[in-house]
Order: structure tokens, then sequence, then C-alpha cells
């Protein structure tokens, strides 16, 4: 797809089309970060969320590994005493 026209509606809203929307999996509220590249020209970048990329990896090694969250939630658990015990319980 190349250029394609949009137009700057009141208060500044902008609509992309459904087409991009759909290619780069872009919902409502997603954040962007404008670009001024000073001659006229803007570059419009989605900025992913950490929280989200890091979910979609987890969600993808949980079907690979065929691993519950329940599994996950349990073994983050025993981590985390075996970390509490190392670090702060007394000898």
């Amino acid at each position: 797809m190349g250029a394609v026209n949009i137009q700057l509606r009141r208060k500044g809203v902008l609509t992309l089309p459904v087409s991009l929307r759909r290619k780069y999996g872009l919902d409502e509220n997603d954040v962007f970060t404008l670009e001024d590249l000073g001659d006229g020209s803007f570059l419009l970048i989605p900025k992913v969320s950490k929280v989200a990329r890091l979910g979609d990896r987890l969600a993808e090694v949980m079907g690979e590994e065929e691993v519950s969250l329940e599994e996950i939630l349990e073994a983050l658990d025993e981590e985390r005493e075996i970390y509490y015990r190392q670090h702060y319980a007394q000898p």
C-alpha cells in the first residue's frame, strides 16, 4: 500500500485506514510517536507497550511448551520463595 490520504478532523483527530490498522495490529487508544522531520513532513510511529509485547511473547511460549498459566504462576511462587530464602532469611 503506497501513499494514503487521510483528513485532519475536529480536535486534531486523524483516522487511519482499516487496512493499515489490521496490517499492523493497531487498536483504539494505541499510542504513537510523531516525529517532525522539519520540512513539513511527519513520521508517525506506533509505540508498542513493553507489557503488551512481553504478554504476547509469554502467550507464544506457553503455546509452544504447552504450559498453563497456573503452572507458570506456581513456578513463579516457588522461585520467589527460593529468592527470599537466599537473600532475606536468617541463617
